[in-house]
């Protein structure tokens, strides 16, 4: 499906009253799923456990972070 006929299909979904901030979100969703798409057909993929590893990585960072009695940016 080409660009204007996904937003054209959009816009047909969208109630009446949606907001111009509703309309920007959208297109922002489905920017970001085509986005994901043509990293997928280009091999740009993680499996399960590679995203796990690395968010677990990311919370155990940000965890010692917080955790590290020397900080002093404490509410």
């Amino acid at each position: 499906m080409n660009t204007k006929q996904a937003v054209q299909d959009l816009l047909k979904k969208l109630p009446d009253n949606c907001t111009l901030d509703d309309l920007q979100y959208h297109l922002y969703v489905l920017q970001a799923v085509e986005r994901g798409r043509e990293e997928i057909a280009a091999g740009k993929k993680l499996s399960h456990e590679e995203v796990k590893h690395e968010l677990r990585a990311k919370w155990q960072s940000g965890r010692a972070q917080y955790l590290d009695p020397r900080r002093t940016d404490r509410p």
